[in-house]
């Protein structure tokens, strides 16, 4: 049987929302075009509220020079004390020394990530909607899990669907944090956030704006 499809047809309403004990933290994800006066709009975010992370998600760029465009992104993370994670290249993450790689379904194994990276950095695994895979990254050793997309989104379009409630599964059961993500805006965040998400992952609803600033400054509310 398809995972997605067995997952999504299992009945996740035993799992009532869990109670939180530390509030979601909000996710940045990059627009493709972080070159020009980015670094500029990264600073103003990162001034309008708590981001516990930023993934540097560019796809079809060389890597020497998506490596030049990264690194005063980098810094600025730095400086902000905000976790800079590389989309899908664990060689980019290794070569960057970043603080951890996002991996998708094709973009290898959390164990593999693992022994190129070394103990202390971030391996996360996107999910889909799919209770299987998620428990397949946790035994690999991610340090958190991604769900979505939650709702439509142009970023990174996908058929999967999850319901909110496969949040309040993973809270429940697991002690590794879980990401929401896919067309999250501060207008349809918070039955996420009450479902038991960790982080929520945003990138147009952020980068999309004229005002960054007062577009974390927004989520950053809504977590309060």
């Amino acid at each position: 049987m398809n995972e997605d499809v067995e997952n999504d047809e299992a009945d996740l309403s035993i799992f009532p929302p869990p109670a939180r004990t530390e509030p979601c933290q909000l996710y940045l994800i990059s627009p493709q075009d972080v070159g020009g006066n980015f670094p500029d709009r990264l600073k103003a975010a990162l001034a309008g509220g708590p981001v516990a992370a930023f993934q540097l998600r560019v796809k079809d760029v060389d890597s020497h020079e998506l490596a030049r465009l990264a690194s005063p992104l980098q810094q600025i993370c730095a400086d902000h004390d905000v976790a800079f994670i590389v989309n899908d290249s664990v060689s980019l993450a290794k070569r960057l020394d970043a603080d951890g790689v996002h991996l998708g379904q094709s973009d290898g194994d959390a164990r593999e990530a693992r022994a190129i990276l070394g103990p202390t950095k971030q391996i996360g695994v996107t999910c889909h909607a799919s209770r299987h895979l998620a428990m397949d990254a946790g035994e690999a050793g991610a340090d958190y899990v991604a769900f979505g997309a939650f709702y439509p989104t142009l970023t990174k379009p996908s058929e999967h669907r999850p319901d909110p409630a496969i949040l309040s599964w993973w809270a429940t059961l697991f002690e590794i944090p879980c990401v929401a993500i896919g067309g999250i805006t501060p207008d349809n965040a918070k039955p996420l956030v009450d479902a038991g998400a960790d982080f929520i992952a945003v990138c147009n609803a952020v980068w999309g704006r004229d005002d960054p600033a007062g577009e974390v400054a927004k989520f950053a509310a809504l977590f309060a």
